[in-house]
């Protein structure tokens, strides 16, 4: 057991090892990112389609299953997360030893951009856990609807009513930007970190990548702004 600790303890301080965490943590969170907006856009479909996956995720493994998931994403995050940060400091503290406090300063600037859109994103997905999945500070608890003969969370009236308030959509608008922004860059550095991207293949994946985020914000921006602007499920 020692042993298997030392090893992990060596391969999380070395920068490969980082890399890679990243790139892995980041691969889980693209796939949720991608099926969380795909489920959400259920919404379009109808108020019994949304509200059958909301009750498939609260039921699947007798209760279980989205628990396992949320544990298991905010594992990813947290890791993604702290990794980053690890390699940001390392490299910034790389280029002051090797080019001086005048780069050092440069390259501080941007680390500084990075730093703040990160956090509002941090803020975000804490913000749209108790907004949507704790419920905190609203009523969303007793929206109840039945849904073939069951009495079910009705999820529809839900998100209805919580991009209803312009705050919230503006807020999530913000920070999908933001989080778009990111996927747009991470999305073909995470396949360069795992040795699938070459030369020849990167701007294949950059494009790929700028493609991608565009269709995260698309989708994502269109719930919200159907129900904000256009008054949809009101």
């Amino acid at each position: 057991m020692s042993a298997v600790f030392d090893s992990l303890s060596r391969f999380y301080a070395s920068s490969i090892g980082k890399k890679i965490l990243v790139a892995l943590t980041g691969l889980v969170l693209i796939g949720f990112v991608l099926g969380h907006m795909i489920g959400n856009l259920l919404i379009f479909v109808g108020k019994d389609a949304i509200n059958e996956y909301g009750h498939m995720l609260q039921t699947m493994l007798h209760g279980g299953g989205v628990w396992i998931a949320r544990i298991g994403l905010l594992t990813a995050v947290v890791i993604h997360i702290v990794a980053t940060i690890s390699l940001t400091k390392a490299n910034r503290d790389a280029r002051q030893d090797k080019y001086g406090m005048q780069k050092a300063q440069v390259s501080s600037k941007s680390s500084h951009i990075m730093i703040w859109s990160g956090l509002t994103i941090l803020a975000f997905i804490v913000y749209h856990l108790l907004h949507f999945t704790v419920r905190a500070g609203n009523d969303y608890a007793t929206y109840k609807t039945t849904l073939h003969g069951e009495t079910v969370h009705d999820v529809y009236r839900m998100v209805i009513a919580g991009f209803s308030w312009a705050p919230a959509s503006i807020f999530y608008l913000i920070a999908m930007g933001l989080l778009c922004s990111h996927l747009s860059h991470g999305f073909s550095s995470l396949f360069q970190t795992l040795g699938i991207s070459t030369d020849k293949t990167e701007p294949l994946f950059k494009k790929a990548g700028y493609a991608f985020a565009g269709l995260i914000f698309a989708g994502n921006a269109a719930i919200v702004l159907a129900i904000w602007l256009f008054g949809y499920g009101r």
